[in-house]
């Protein structure tokens, strides 16, 4: 796997951590490429249950290297442009088309494209200092990497017009209060910050992993799939759904103990 993102697999969690923190973990050829392959391992590993999505540095990311961009204007086009956001696109699909919950540790800034890698998290936290937004048409471009796709869904359309169409970086306060992100937490300087957003992430998905991380899985699927179907095909694929986890020994498991401290308590 390329250096510009780390993959490892440890009891069940897989953490991917985004590796060019001298750019702010922006989008280049080499990370787009990374990406797609990353996510494809982690998501169709039969040992990963769960995955942290964090980053190396002192942000998150912030969507494409504009640099980049800018020192290759001369030999790429648009469809080269086009082309690339496909690969990093495939990656996105596999994060959020899995059954495999994914939380990400989302420090620093978020900015750009990198929202919609955000958005790829299923339960995000962030940092009280952290700063999230899309600033696209601060320099002339349009919404990529599954934001307008994904954004609307998780703000409300007005809210998601306000911040594509603002040179506007939210506080993490108002991420939390307009429901882009989880929760935020708190740190004596930015470095010990971002460490403890590292550690509520793991912490996250160690509770899905030490739970019925098949059924939270399954939950998952069940809403992130839901705009494929109409009212009444959900309500048979929740059905579907909750019978087949009925047959899994884990679950029966569980609804037999369940029953059997319910007999107590009423004793």
């Amino acid at each position: 796997m390329s250096d510009a993102i780390l993959f490892s697999v440890d009891e069940g969690m897989a953490r991917l951590t985004l590796n060019r923190p001298t750019r702010l973990n922006a989008f280049n050829a080499d990370l787009a490429h990374a990406w797609k392959d990353v996510t494809a391992e982690a998501t169709s590993r039969a040992d990963v249950k769960a995955i942290l999505l964090d980053a190396s540095g002192p942000a998150f990311c912030a969507g494409g290297d504009v640099i980049d961009m800018a020192t290759t204007m001369g030999s790429s086009s648009g469809a080269d442009i086009t082309a690339l956001a496909e690969v990093i696109n495939a990656g996105i699909r596999s994060l959020t088309e899995s059954s495999v919950p994914v939380v990400a540790a989302a420090h620093g800034t978020t900015a750009g494209g990198g929202l919609g890698i955000l958005l790829c998290s299923d339960y995000a936290v962030v940092g009280s200092r952290s700063r999230l937004g899309s600033l696209y048409a601060n320099i002339g471009l349009t919404p990529d990497l599954s934001v307008s796709a994904q954004l609307a869904r998780a703000v409300g359309q007005r809210r998601a017009l306000q911040l594509v169409l603002q040179d506007r970086l939210l506080t993490a306060q108002e991420a939390v209060e307009w429901g882009l992100v989880a929760e935020a937490v708190e740190g004596e300087d930015a470095a010990a910050e971002a460490e403890r957003v590292r550690a509520r992430g793991e912490e996250i998905a160690r509770f899905w992993l030490a739970g019925a991380a098949d059924a939270y899985g399954q939950a998952k699927h069940l809403v992130r799939s839901q705009p494929e179907r109409s009212f009444v095909e959900q309500l048979s694929e929740e059905a579907r759904s909750i019978g087949a986890a009925l047959e899994t020994p884990d679950a029966q498991a569980r609804v037999a103990a369940f029953a059997a401290a319910s007999a107590r308590r009423s004793v």
